[in-house]
C-alpha cells in the first residue's frame, strides 16, 4: 500500500483572509517525480486547473513550468493577495497510485480548527471541491465532529454551495467551488447554469464556467 504523504506545509502568509483548502496533490509530488510542466507547489500539478483559473481572473501571465520563477510567481500572488493554502489531508493510504479521492484511504487530517485559531485574520475556506467522499468539504465536516461546538450553518446551497461557523465570536465563511480537476467535467456538463450558457454561447467551456464561478470569491 502507498503511504501518500502531503509534500507540503500549510501555506499561510501573515495577514491571510482567504484560505484555500483541498485534499492532497497528486503522488508523484510526494515522489518528486514531477513533470516538466509541473510546479513544485500547491496545486502545480500540470493536470489541475486552478492556476489557470487564478491566472485568467488576475490576468497573471503565469509560467507553467517546473522552474523557481513558477514557483515564485504563485507564492507572489498569494502574499499579495492574502490567500493561503492548507489542504485538508496530511497523510493517506492508497492500494493505487493515482490522484483519485475516492482511492484516499485511512486519511489523516490536518487540524484545522486549530490553524483557524492562530490565524485570526482567515474570514474565508475556499474548498477546491464540495461534500461528496473524500472531497475537501467532507473532511473538514468530518474533522468538525471533534467540535461538537461548533455548528455548520447552510447560507446558500446553490452551487457553490456556502456555510459558515463561528469561532468564539468570529464567524467564518467556507464555499464548496467545483473542484478544478478533468474528472469534475462531468459534473460541470450537467449543471442546468452551464448548460444554459452553453445554449447561449456554444463556445463556452468548462474551464470558462470555472473562472466565472470562482472569480466573485477569489476577489471579494
Amino acid at each position: 500500500m502507498f503511504k501518500h504523504q502531503h509534500p507540503y506545509l500549510p501555506f499561510i502568509p501573515d495577514g491571510t483572509e482567504k484560505l484555500i483548502v483541498g485534499t492532497l496533490p497528486p503522488p508523484r509530488f510526494t515522489t518528486g517525480d514531477l513533470k516538466p510542466d509541473d510546479v513544485d507547489f500547491c496545486y502545480g500539478s500540470r493536470d489541475g486547473q486552478l492556476w489557470e483559473i487564478i491566472n485568467r481572473i488576475f490576468d497573471l501571465n503565469l509560467v507553467f513550468e517546473n522552474t523557481e520563477e513558477a514557483k515564485q510567481q504563485r507564492i507572489n500572488f498569494l502574499k499579495t493577495n492574502k490567500i493561503g493554502v492548507c489542504d485538508m489531508v496530511d497523510c493517506a493510504y492508497r492500494d493505487k497510485i493515482d490522484a483519485s479521492d475516492l482511492g484516499i484511504q485511512n486519511a489523516e487530517l490536518r487540524p484545522i480548527i486549530s490553524i483557524l485559531k492562530s490565524h485570526q485574520s482567515i474570514k474565508t475556506l475556499l474548498f477546491t471541491g464540495g461534500n461528496s467522499k473524500n472531497g475537501p468539504e467532507y473532511f473538514f465536516r468530518k474533522h468538525l465532529k471533534n467540535y461538537p461546538e461548533i455548528k455548520l450553518k447552510k447560507i446558500s446551497d446553490e452551487v457553490p454551495r456556502i456555510h459558515q461557523f463561528q469561532i468564539h465570536n468570529r464567524i467564518i465563511k467556507t464555499v464548496s467551488l467545483t473542484a478544478p480537476s478533468g474528472a469534475a467535467n462531468r459534473a460541470v456538463g450537467s449543471m442546468t447554469l452551464y448548460k444554459k450558457l452553453k445554449s447561449e454561447n456554444p463556445d463556452i467551456n468548462t474551464l470558462d464556467f470555472r473562472v466565472m464561478q470562482y472569480a466573485p470569491y477569489f476577489k471579494e
